[in-house]
């Protein structure tokens, strides 16, 4: 099912609507999302409670589908859960602008608003979407937005003054890890060694990205230095495509369905997936102002729920078709279910003739370690982004709500892990949290 285009300069606009069955346009439009939610609910519980397709489709035949939702429903007090909910504490704000840019990343955080998880906790919430990461951070500082989709580097510069002026802000989750690839234009396709690239033009989607440290990260292990060898310019993502399409750029280290969808448009394909750089590494965060949460706790912890709700679902490889289907609308990805499917289950053409099957490509692990910030941090330092010591521990620890993550997944029945730190290899190095300043000077390409 695909929802009405309002602006589809090919339906008619008059009274009633385009299926006849409704007074207004709206309303059809309306019946149509919910008719989308409830189908997207009614498989996210089935599946729950059938893993195994086997058993589910078993089930559905003996007693029909109208019956066994009927039948769950009965079991499942979906009203006296919503009821719970608002018993955990009086929300000091119900209506909240929540910024997100359009892109895969986002998922949890989108996907919480056509499941209903916000209603469910009592949330009004509006989805802002947003062109640029700069306009998304100068929303969130202005209070344009009470909380906002964010890369995970934002919140540390935004915190520590780096590039703005210093505001507290917190991360209440990681909204993915991996999700992102270094793409070429097609005419690039014999030029794939690094060493080769010099003068090669590259855009990022922000300065304080996930994006930017890998992608200088991977070029300086083969010998190029990011700012002296290459260019690197600031894109915002729904432009990358275009960019390369005009021949502005060589390449660019982009987010998912950017990525895929430059091999869709026959522009670009995909070099390396990030994951190949380091696998499972943060993208995206998702971000309040420290403000607010000391303002509103009921409502921060309320917003958390959902998120994390969200993020369950978005992390079940069975529920990525569908969640391919509710984020294709303009108001969301505005992308072709297509690309978004390729991205979300991993099965993916590559662009030089491949069709490739990784289903890691993209995952929605929430948890925010402490050691992620600690190697964004080392970085930072490493190309000159911050100067002199870093208090890796006071910042990771103030910025990343890591104690809160722990408590909020346990409370919706996740199982967060009990360390807060764990070491990880980047393109074979390994990199241990508590020899973080070592690190830096290990590297023979750096700002000095």
């Amino acid at each position: 099912m695909s929802l009405h285009n309002p602006f589809d300069p090919n339906v008619a606009l008059h009274s009633g609507c385009s299926c006849g069955q409704h007074g207004s346009q709206s309303e059809h439009e309306l019946a149509e999302t919910e008719a989308l939610n409830r189908r997207v609910i009614e498989t996210t519980v089935m599946r729950a409670l059938f893993p195994q397709d086997v058993e589910r489709r078993k089930f559905l035949s003996t007693v029909g589908a109208s019956t066994a939702w009927a039948a769950i429903s009965s079991l499942i007090p979906f009203g006296a859960l919503e009821a719970m909910a608002q018993e955990k504490g009086s929300l000091e704000k119900k209506d909240l602008k929540l910024g997100f840019i359009p892109i895969t990343c986002a998922s949890p955080l989108i996907m919480a608003d056509p499941l209903g998880f916000y209603k469910k906790e009592g949330l009004n919430v509006s989805m802002m979407k947003t062109a640029g990461w700069a306009l998304i951070r100068d929303k969130v500082l202005n209070k344009e937005y009470d909380a906002s989709h964010m890369l995970a580097p934002m919140p540390i510069a935004i915190s520590m003054g780096v590039g703005s002026n210093a505001s507290p802000t917190s991360v209440m989750t990681i909204q993915n890890i991996n999700g992102q690839a270094i793409v070429l234009a097609t005419k690039h396709k014999t030029n794939r060694d690094p060493k080769n690239w010099k003068g090669f033009k590259f855009a990022i989607p922000f300065e304080f990205s996930m994006h930017n440290y890998l992608l200088r990260y991977y070029l300086a292990e083969h010998g190029i230095n990011p700012d002296t060898d290459i260019q690197l310019r600031v894109v915002p993502p729904p432009e990358m495509v275009a960019n390369l399409r005009a021949g502005n750029i060589d390449g660019f280290l982009g987010p998912d369905p950017v990525n895929q969808r430059a091999v869709f448009d026959e522009v670009g394909f995909i070099h390396v997936l990030s994951r190949e750089i380091w696998d499972g590494h943060p993208c995206c965060s998702f971000a309040v102002p420290t403000e607010f949460i000391k303002q509103n706790p009921n409502t921060f912890a309320a917003l958390y729920r959902a998120i994390l709700k969200s993020a369950a679902m978005a992390r079940d490889p069975k529920s990525r078709p569908i969640m391919a289907e509710v984020l294709s609308p303009a108001n969301y990805l505005n992308q072709p279910k297509a690309v978004l499917e390729q991205v979300l289950t991993g099965k993916f053409a590559d662009g030089l003739g491949n069709v490739r099957n990784v289903p890691e490509r993209v995952d929605y692990d929430p948890f925010p370690w402490y050691s992620m910030a600690y190697w964004i941090l080392t970085q930072m330092k490493r190309w000159g982004y911050v100067k002199g010591d870093v208090n890796y521990k006071g910042i990771a620890e103030k910025v990343y709500l890591l104690t809160d993550a722990k408590k909020y997944m346990t409370e919706v029945g996740m199982m967060p892990p009990k360390e807060t730190m764990k070491k990880f290899k980047v393109m074979g190095k390994e990199f241990d949290p508590l020899k973080a300043d070592a690190y830096v000077d290990s590297f023979a390409i750096r700002k000095t």
